[in-house]
């Protein structure tokens, strides 16, 4: 067993968190030596992790000043320094007692930095013949020197999670401008569809951002800020392809009409199911399948689907579909309805729609009748699955199941 790890504070009480402290502190297998500037700026950059303040960071810098040399090392003559409260606050920026008092008790709770009392409270050192210290009272610089490595660890982590931050921050406002010009031009170029309501929910999105948002704010309503975007994305494109196609047939009957204008009757339909057979093709020309949303962020807002899976995680769009397979049959909707919402829709987005009935089962009488009437807006062009997923998305509180 080892003695002398623990010392004992004068004039305050010891308390067990500065017993376990001392006690980490001692160990730990320290580095032969690390620069003390180096361990000063990651405690700077994690700061925030250790409940420090600037005034704090100030204090330390000011404590390291009295240090000799820029390699903190047990074999240097120990790590305790040990100016006045006078010399202190001079290095500090002329900071007052009382605030360079709490901020050194800060820097202890925070485990960087020991108290080495002497008998009477005072910061002194007892030298040798030589000059070389022998024992001093102060503050000991172990901590920082047998942690380096783990605020090392820490400090790459906040800077890591800050430029995380930053990248959600330009990616939402690249999105934000991108649904602003996309309402905008479907507004004012007369596009078909609710866009007043649109707007309200993009207005809404934003409305929900607070003031001084964490990285868990911004990237929730990014998720949901791309699912608008991608829902809009969708019935411009079907509008525009329903346009193109119109424009092409008529430009194809005037030139079969010119072309051969005795034989137009050769063109019709012999009977009603050929004709109900082009109707049906015709319509899922024009209504051309929803693009599939990311999959990552469908499993955030369907986390349950995964209980389907084997593992029960879902790896790829396959996983997926295959899961759906096993709810439709589950919800009881039958083999023709899912095939019909395949076609329509197609098969991954069929397979999200699954899950986000799946979701709601129990709000839902008839899964199937259900699916049925989705696939047929679906089929003229007046469904999108964003607004189902944005919903499963709030209520899931966009949940943290994520696919490996």
């Amino acid at each position: 067993m080892q003695t002398g790890r623990i010392t004992t504070p004068h004039g305050r009480p010891m308390t067990l968190a500065l017993v376990r402290g001392q006690l980490e502190t001692a160990d730990r297998a320290p580095g032969k030596s690390v620069n003390k500037w180096k361990v000063f700026n990651d405690i700077g950059e994690a700061k925030d992790v250790f409940g420090l303040q600037d005034r704090s960071i100030t204090v330390l810098q000011a404590l390291l000043s009295f240090y000799p040399s820029d390699e903190l090392s047990n074999e240097s003559g120990g790590l305790v320094v040990f100016p006045s409260n006078n010399q202190l606050s001079l290095r500090a920026h002329g900071i007052t007692g009382t605030t360079l008092r709490r901020h050194l008790a800060t820097l202890v709770d925070a485990g960087l930095i020991e108290r080495r009392d002497s008998p009477n409270g005072k910061r002194y050192a007892h030298r040798g013949r030589g000059g070389e210290i022998e024992s001093a009272f102060g503050f000991s610089l172990a901590p920082l020197l047998a942690r380096a490595a783990e605020i090392a660890n820490l400090a790459q982590q906040v800077a890591a999670e800050r430029l995380r931050f930053k990248r959600s921050k330009e990616a939402l406002s690249l999105c934000r401008r991108d649904v602003r010009k996309l309402i905008s031009a479907a507004m004012e170029e007369g596009a078909d569809g609710d866009w007043q309501t649109i707007e309200a929910m993009f207005l809404a999105l934003l409305a929900r951002l607070p003031r001084a948002p964490r990285r868990e704010d911004v990237d929730t309503v990014l998720d949901e800020m791309e699912i608008l975007r991608e829902e809009i994305i969708n019935q411009l494109e079907i509008q525009l392809k329903t346009e193109e196609a119109g424009v092409n047939d008529h430009h194809g009957d005037r030139h079969i009409q010119n072309s051969n204008p005795e034989s137009s009757h050769e063109l019709e339909p012999r009977s009603e199911k050929e004709q109900g057979e082009m109707s049906s093709k015709t319509s899922r020309r024009i209504a051309e399948p929803l693009k599939a949303f990311p999959l990552p962020l469908v499993l955030r807002a369907c986390p349950q689907i995964a209980d389907y899976v084997v593992g029960g995680q879902v790896h790829s769009w396959r996983d997926l579909m295959a899961a759906a397979v096993v709810v439709r049959s589950m919800l009881g909707v039958s083999p023709s309805a899912y095939q019909e919402a395949c076609e329509v829709m197609g098969p991954e987005n069929a397979a999200v729609a699954v899950a986000c009935i799946l979701e709601r089962a129990e709000h839902i009488n008839s899964a199937g009748g259900y699916l049925r009437d989705l696939t047929r807006k679906a089929a003229r062009g007046e469904f999108g699955l964003g607004p189902m997923l944005m919903a499963a998305l709030r209520s899931n509180g966009g949940g943290e199941k994520r696919s490996a």
